[in-house]
């Protein structure tokens, strides 16, 4: 065994070291350090002492398997579902739930902390942790054993791990779909696409469901147009009920992206409907729906805490989608504007306006990540009053330093930020600070529990910011 005391080691691959684990990290792994270098031990819990066989030797860091634990974790629990430990995609299936918030409350603080900001996180805000996704798109393959397998890629391949295996976060009706497709592509002999070949013509089952109403919507995503998909939606309709319509998808490029641009509609309604906070919502498949909804509920409900929105203001909403945050937080004779890049999205939010009786919203479709299309309708907001309050939702990789000079710039405006990604938040609410907006606390809710994301909200203001702008009762909503 290595003598992890000696900083002069020359370290092998497949050599056994000694770790003390002091940490995790969002991927999941353990961190420990040994002769002064990090080694990162995938599904290692804090607190443990392991034996561990290195597996990649890097110029700043060493990558380990667990070889054999003489000290368990106190925070370490017995995975609850069969695929998790292939699968990959639950990081935090091996720990205690309460150990996991904990862990992803230090992951935010240690982004603000490596953008030098000073700011208090607060703990998330939590619910259920299992059967919370509305939204699953399996890849459909081989098998090892030939058969036709649709499910998750295994962590870090192409592997497919069939659905049947079981997954705690789908609802259960997922996998009644999946059965009754993998069983009528055998019976059919309708070939899943080979990554390798280029041949087959079934590559994605793509699926929603509304959980007010419990219908779901189910996509097939092709290589090309297929005749035998009016059969197969009759037939699934039968045989699942709930399943209220049925789309084809196309996507005939070489690429891993899931979904192409062009969407059949085969069966049934075109949209499904699910409410929140108290709004009717309808979307269509190409449009963004969270994929927790009552965790989502909870999030809007902080983030209309921290807007305090006042009689008479008008309100921006970038990256709006289908107008889920501005209509769920905004009361509807708000003067609301949204822009979205997604022409079906902003179809969506026009008819989700109309239904939820907004009758002062527009949405727009522009580039919301685009400063020069934004300052266009900036410009044109100016001229017919101006913006009290700006929601940004922006994807995982935040928002462009140009785009948030340009909203410094244009207006002074008071800014909530709804982030999926601790990092990229706090690097925009760095440059935001250098622009002279002061920030409340950041607020974390878990949208995704067992996985390594984390949800923020913060409120970025010109003017002075309560640091614990969250009233005590928001704080009990776990």
């Amino acid at each position: 065994m290595t003598d992890t005391n000696d900083k002069r080691v020359k370290f092998e691959k497949n050599s056994i070291l000694r770790v003390r684990i002091d940490d995790m990290n969002n991927l999941g792994s353990g961190v420990g350090r040994t002769c002064g270098m990090v080694v990162f031990v995938p599904g290692a819990c804090t607190g443990e002492l392991l034996d561990v066989r290195l597996i990649k030797i890097a110029k700043s860091y060493l990558v380990g398997r667990t070889e054999r634990i003489l000290e368990p974790s106190p925070y370490r629990v017995k995975a609850d579902c069969p695929a998790s430990k292939r699968c990959g995609g639950c990081v935090y299936r091996n720990v205690s739930y309460q150990y996991e918030l904990d862990c992803k409350r230090r992951t935010v603080e240690a982004c603000m902390r490596k953008n030098g900001l000073d700011v208090e996180v607060l703990p998330p805000i939590y619910g259920e942790p299992d059967r919370y996704r509305n939204k699953a798109q399996y890849p459909v393959g081989r098998a090892k054993d030939g058969s036709i397998a649709i499910g998750f890629f295994a962590g870090k391949t192409h592997e497919i791990i069939d659905v049947r295996e079981g997954c705690r976060l789908q609802p259960e009706i997922f996998a009644k779909v999946a059965d009754y497709f993998r069983d009528y592509l055998t019976s059919q002999k309708i070939q899943p696409y080979d990554e390798l070949t280029g041949k087959g013509t079934v590559r994605h089952l793509y699926l929603r469901r509304s959980e007010s109403t419990g219908r779901v919507m189910v996509c097939v995503v092709l290589t090309g147009r297929a005749d035998w998909m009016s059969g197969f939606a009759s037939g699934l309709r039968d045989a699942v009920p709930e399943v209220s319509c049925v789309y084809a998808n196309i996507n005939a490029d070489i690429t891993n992206v899931v979904l192409g641009e062009e969407y059949i509609h085969i069966s049934g309604e075109e949209k499904l409907t699910d409410r929140l906070c108290g709004r009717e919502f309808s979307f269509s498949p190409a449009s963004f729906w969270q994929v927790n909804r009552p965790m989502a509920e909870k999030l809007y409900k902080v983030a209309g805490e921290l807007a305090d929105i006042r009689p008479g203001e008008r309100v921006l909403d970038l990256f709006c989608g289908i107008g889920t945050v501005g209509m769920s937080i905004c009361p509807p004779d708000t003067r609301l504007t949204g822009i979205e890049i997604v022409q079906a999205a902003v179809d969506n939010a026009k008819e989700n306006a109309e239904k939820n009786s907004f009758t002062n919203a527009d949405f727009i479709c522009v580039d919301a990540s685009d400063p020069t299309a934004v300052g266009r309708e900036l410009a044109r907001l100016e001229s017919d009053g101006g913006i009290d309050l700006i929601f940004l939702d922006p994807p995982r990789k935040g928002c462009s330093p140009e785009l948030l000079r340009l909203i410094s710039e244009r207006t002074d405006a008071r800014i909530v930020y709804i982030s999926c990604g601790p990092d990229t938040l706090a690097r925009d609410m760095a440059l935001l600070r250098g622009l002279g907006y002061q920030s409340s606390a950041v607020r974390t809710v878990d949208l995704f529990p067992r996985t390594g994301h984390i949800e923020s909200v913060v409120l970025l203001s010109k003017g002075e910011v309560d640091s614990k702008k969250i009233r005590v009762d928001m704080l009990t909503l776990s």
